[in-house]
């Protein structure tokens, strides 16, 4: 709710010339009185019943209250803010604020750069309520030294200041937790706290956490590509050498400016290759790669061993191919011999069985004494006769030739009936084109 805003305004300046029984009119009438009950609330009456109940001036009862609230302020940060002081720490000299560790001044060691601006700002009313040095001097102290007091205020100009913090934080190495190396123990346990350490130079968050045993390979993996590739926000300039002022040598200013950007390069590099080193050797003792890497070799081995297999299978299957191929080959090449055999074989048996049938029907017309009517027949008869059964053969097939082979073998020494089988012979011959009028004329 908006506090009210009281505004004061000067009432309007009456004129000479106006006067309250020329002027002066009634526009309105005053209300009846009404009665209400009134409480009296607010700090201030709280006060006032605090002073007349206990019987205090007004000095007293602040000078008792503040003693109070510091009491009360002690109580509540007892827990988070709770060091004893390091006497040492109490005869720093502030002009030597640099070295200084500032929260150690605050009391905020155990926290450090978790600490949140309401604790910095709790710690630094703290530590004013029991070292300013007019409470010193108010209490009787007997040192009144105000440079513990100046270092208290350092320390939370710096802490509260987000640029100047972040500096500070990059060079506070009590703040860093150091590697174990190859120290025995719970890998996670030992390795996690250095990562969360390391984390708060991040650019990118949040940070991937280092797991456990039972991490997934991509989230293994993750976490080291995200510090193999780390985007630090560290700076070094907290440690810079003073530059002169402008007043002094600016040759000389500008020589400080760059032995420090050069300084700062060169430490930047340095905390690039450490922090490398410190995951290398988190890699090198993290189990879970080793098992990511022996399940990775077993998988390959057993796909190796599948495609050896395959492939061994493929060259018995093609093997199996050649053999069968060369086996059907070989068969074909044995039956198509045999069937070359065969008809060769049958092919000399129906040569054998063509001159056989030959010598038959010469030997049908022989015995059938050339078809002369009466004696022996002549020469030219014996001529004509063989000259037509020649041309009967060649006009004939070696089936027809057995066959009629067989007629006349049927026949015998019948001329006759040798005789009609040839003429039949002719006849079909002739119907078939084979033969033409006029020959084989002995035979018809």
């Amino acid at each position: 709710m908006a506090a009210a805003e009281i505004v004061h305004l000067p009432l309007p300046v009456l004129t000479e010339a106006w006067s309250a029984e020329k002027d002066f009119k009634v526009v309105g009438s005053l209300s009846s009185a009404t009665q209400r009950n009134v409480e009296p609330v607010g700090p201030h009456f709280l006060a006032h019943a605090r002073r007349k109940r206990h019987q205090r001036t007004f000095s007293e009862d602040d000078r008792i209250q503040a003693q109070e609230n510091v009491k009360k302020i002690e109580e509540e940060d007892v827990d988070e803010i709770s060091e004893p002081e390091d006497p040492m720490m109490l005869q720093r000299d502030p002009k030597d604020w640099k070295g200084q560790d500032h929260y150690a001044v605050l009391g905020l060691s155990k926290h450090r750069y978790r600490a949140t601006e309401e604790q910095i700002k709790r710690a630094h009313r703290k530590k004013v309520l029991r070292h300013h040095p007019d409470k010193k001097a108010a209490s009787g102290a007997g040192d009144e030294n105000d440079s513990f007091f100046k270092c208290i205020q350092k320390a939370t100009e710096i802490l509260l200041d987000p640029v100047r913090r972040r500096q500070f934080d990059s060079v506070d190495e009590l703040a860093d937790v150091p590697p174990p190396g190859k120290k025995k123990g719970n890998f996670f346990k030992l390795w996690a706290p250095v990562f969360e350490s390391e984390a708060r130079f991040s650019k990118i968050q949040p940070v991937p956490k280092l797991g456990n045993e039972d991490s997934t390979k991509e989230e293994v993996e993750t976490f080291y590509n995200f510090w193999y590739n780390f985007d630090s926000w560290r700076t070094f300039e907290y440690e810079d050498e003073d530059v002169p002022d402008d007043n002094e040598n600016r040759d000389h200013k500008r020589h400080i400016e760059r032995k420090n950007a050069n300084a700062r390069r060169k430490k930047k590099t340095e905390d690039t290759a450490r922090l490398r080193r410190l995951v290398d050797d988190a890699l090198a003792l993290d189990e879970r790669i080793k098992k990511f890497r022996k399940a990775e070799r077993a998988h390959k081995d057993k796909r190796r061993l599948e495609k050896e297999a395959e492939a061994k299978r493929l060259a018995e299957e093609k093997e199996a191919a050649r053999l069968e191929e060369e086996r059907k080959k070989k068969e074909a090449e044995e039956a198509a011999k045999a069937e070359k055999l065969e008809g060769k074989k049958a092919k000399e048996a129906a040569k054998n069985a063509a001159k056989k049938n030959k010598r038959v029907l010469k030997a049908s017309v022989k015995d059938a004494n050339y078809f002369a009517e009466s004696g022996d027949a002549t020469a030219a008869q014996v001529d004509g006769v063989l000259n037509d059964v020649d041309l009967v053969i060649s006009k004939i097939s070696n089936e027809e030739l057995a066959e009629l082979a067989t007629k006349l073998t049927a026949a015998g020494k019948d001329g006759a009936a040798v005789k009609g089988v040839y003429g039949e012979l002719v006849k079909g011959l002739l119907g078939a084109g084979k033969l033409k009028e006029g020959e084989a004329k002995f035979l018809a």
